[in-house]
C-alpha cells in the first residue's frame, strides 16, 4: 500500500507515505476478528483494538492474529468513549475507524488514505455515493437516513450523502478539534453516558468536521452484513438519538458563532467525486504520543482542546 504524497499537502511526517493507524472498537467479537484482520492492507502501520470488557477471547484472538496489536481498555462504556480512547493511543499520521463485525471492509482503507493525501482533512465513507452500496440496510432505515441527511444538509449547508455510516478517516492532527469527552472523566453516578460516549459519536464528529471548516471528502463504500452475532442497532431509538445529536450540534454551532469561536469561512460542503482539495484547512496541535505498538494500555487519557 503505497501513497504518493504531494509535498505541499503532506500532513504527516513529511515523507512520501503517511503512516496509518486503524482503530477497531470491540465487544465480544472473537469470531469476527479473523475476517477483519485478514482484510487489513499489508502496510498498515498500527492496529489499535479498543476492548469494552469482552467476556470472550476477543483480546487473545487479536494478539494471535497480529502480535503487534495495541490493546486499549476503554475507560467508560459506549462506542464514543471507545473511539476516543483509541484515537488517544494512535501514533500514525492518519487514523481510520472501522467496525469489528465485518460490516466495514478494511480493503477499502487505501481509498480513504488517498483522498486524505490528495488534500482532504476528513474523509467519510458513503454507502450511497458513487461505488457505494449496503447489503444490510432496510428500506425503513434508508428512509430514515435520507431524512436525517436532509436535515443536516439544510441546517449546516453540507452535502452529505450518508450521515449515519461509521467508516471514517482523518489526519491525527484534527482530533483536538472534534472535542470529544475527556477519557479521564469518571463514569456518571446516575448510569447515563457523557454526551459523545454513545453511538451519537459518528454523527457528532461528521458534523463537527464540517462546522470547523475542514475539507471533507466522501468515498463510496460497500457495507456488508454482520458476520457473527447480533446487532445492537434499533431503528427508532437510534434514529431519535441521531436527530437529537443533530439539533444539539446545531445549537453548539450557533453558540460558537455568537461567541466568535467558529473558524472564518464557516461550513465547507463535501467535495464531489473527482474534485481535489488544495492543502489542509488548518493544523491544530496533535495529541501527545501514546504507548507504542505492542503495549497494552489501560485508562488512556488525552487532552482535548476546545475549538478556537
Amino acid at each position: 500500500m503505497e501513497f504518493s504524497t504531494p509535498a505541499m499537502n503532506t500532513r504527516g511526517d513529511g515523507g512520501t507515505s503517511p503512516t496509518v493507524s486503524v482503530v477497531i472498537p470491540t465487544l465480544n467479537e472473537e469470531r469476527n476478528l479473523p475476517h477483519v484482520f485478514a482484510k487489513l492492507p499489508a502496510n498498515i502501520d498500527e492496529v489499535v483494538l479498543v476492548d469494552g470488557g469482552s467476556k470472550d477471547r476477543t483480546v487473545e484472538v487479536a494478539r494471535e492474529l497480529r502480535p503487534d496489536v495495541v490493546v486499549v481498555h476503554q475507560t467508560r462504556t459506549g462506542k464514543g468513549n471507545a473511539l476516543a480512547c483509541g484515537f488517544a493511543a494512535c501514533t500514525g499520521d492518519i487514523i481510520v475507524m472501522i467496525d469489528a463485525d465485518g460490516s466495514t471492509d478494511p480493503a477499502e482503507i487505501p481509498l480513504f488514505v488517498q483522498k486524505l493525501v490528495d488534500g482532504a482533512d476528513f474523509v467519510k465513507g458513503s454507502r450511497f455515493n458513487h461505488g457505494g452500496h449496503s447489503h444490510d440496510i432496510t428500506k425503513l432505515r434508508k428512509l430514515g437516513n435520507d431524512g436525517l441527511n436532509l436535515v443536516v444538509n439544510v441546517l449546516f449547508g453540507t452535502k452529505f450523502t450518508d450521515l449515519c455510516y461509521g467508516y471514517n478517516a482523518f489526519w491525527r492532527t484534527v482530533v483536538p478539534v472534534l472535542d470529544l469527552p475527556d477519557t479521564r472523566l469518571p463514569k456518571k453516578t446516575d448510569g447515563t453516558k457523557h454526551w459523545g460516549d454513545g453511538f451519537e459519536i459518528e454523527t457528532m464528529i461528521n458534523i463537527r468536521a464540517a462546522v470547523d471548516g475542514m475539507k471533507v471528502g466522501e468515498v463510496g463504500s460497500i457495507e456488508h452484513r454482520r458476520i457473527h452475532g447480533e446487532t445492537n442497532l434499533n431503528t427508532f431509538r437510534d434514529g431519535f438519538r441521531v436527530l437529537r445529536t443533530i439539533f444539539s450540534e446545531y445549537g453548539r454551532m450557533r453558540s460558537q458563532k455568537r461567541k466568535g469561536e467558529r473558524r472564518p469561512g464557516g461550513v465547507i460542503v463535501h467535495q464531489q467525486p473527482g474534485s481535489r482539495a488544495h492543502g489542509p484547512a488548518h493544523t491544530p496541535e496533535a495529541p501527545a504520543p501514546a504507548p507504542r505498538v505492542g503495549d497494552e494500555v489501560g485508562a488512556v487519557s488525552t487532552d482535548i482542546k476546545p475549538l478556537s
